[in-house]
């Protein structure tokens, strides 16, 4: 089995054609179904079914495909560990990071990180703690920021805490403050507040949301859907208050009203984590290294 037979057959099942896949991977289109058929010859099973004008996987097609994804991304990953060995001079880090965490912790560290080393490339993938990790498993990020805890454990996964971050309720200055005014208010104060909230899937609108029904309410929804720089603008515009981290409250703090929550109040923990079965390329583990020293 050849790395090259893993990403035709790829190309192939991503397709569903055998024509686009030989031009998605730069080579002639006989050549590219002489080497799949070579691939069942050697698995002993046909991969796809195959149908004028319809090109589908088998069961050995779909249990194949996830396996040759995450080979292909390791093969990668071990060529450009390579490179980097090179002290640093090329390479990149592929790092996932929630919407937030971009625009609070990030800034800086990357910052100093490319001061530091100007070769290097720098993959940011925003998303949800939940896609992360799924990314991070098939082999697609180096290095992911996540929400303790994981929406599931994966034994697959390493992590390491990073900082337990305080949440604060953000609102317009010329709208009324919210808890009549109280210097910190509580959770409960929220109940019949208008909340600007962020979309499904948000580790954030997770936390909000629980932490309301834990107070004995549901929230009131102004506005739903947004990620963090739509809700920011949204509050800003006077449309309800929101809940977000005092990191991005202090960083996008202009023309919004900062109020924090009462004891115990909200938190949220960020990790740093990575594959447990194979280590960081090198450049990858010289970020987690300044992120853990930050």
């Amino acid at each position: 089995m050849q790395l090259q037979q893993l990403q035709y057959f790829v190309a192939v099942a991503e397709t569903r054609h055998f024509t686009r896949a030989a031009e998605v991977v730069h080579v002639a289109q006989p050549s590219l179904s002489q080497q799949i058929k070579a691939l069942e010859r050697e698995l002993g099973a046909d991969l796809f079914l195959r149908a004028r004008g319809n090109i589908a996987l088998t069961d050995a097609g779909e249990a194949l495909l996830p396996l040759a994804r995450r080979i292909l991304a390791d093969a990668d990953t071990a060529r450009h560990e390579v490179l980097e060995l090179v002290q640093l001079r090329r390479g990149r880090v592929r790092l996932g990071a929630t919407p937030s965490l971009c625009t609070g912790l990030l800034p800086d560290v990357l910052r100093a990180f490319h001061d530091r080393y100007p070769g290097i490339r720098l993959l940011i993938e925003e998303g949800g703690s939940h896609d992360l990790v799924r990314e991070l498993a098939r082999g697609a990020l180096d290095l992911a920021l996540v929400v303790l805890p994981l929406p599931t454990a994966s034994p697959s996964l390493t992590t390491v805490e990073l900082l337990r971050e305080d949440l604060v309720v953000v609102s317009s200055p010329e709208s009324p403050r919210p808890g009549g005014g109280r210097r910190a208010v509580r959770v409960a104060d929220l109940e019949g507040e208008r909340l600007v909230m962020f979309r499904h899937g948000y580790d954030l609108r997770e936390l909000t949301v629980a932490a309301c029904r834990s107070a004995g309410f549901e929230p009131d929804f102004a506005v739903e859907g947004g990620e963090m720089d739509a809700v920011l603008g949204f509050v800003r515009a006077g449309l309800g208050m929101a809940v977000v981290p005092r990191m991005v409250a202090a960083r996008s703090g202009r023309g919004l009203r900062v109020t924090p929550l009462a004891r115990p109040g909200l938190h949220r923990t960020i990790a740093l984590a990575h594959r447990s079965d194979v280590a960081p390329p090198r450049a990858a583990r010289e970020l987690q290294r300044m992120l853990l020293e930050r």
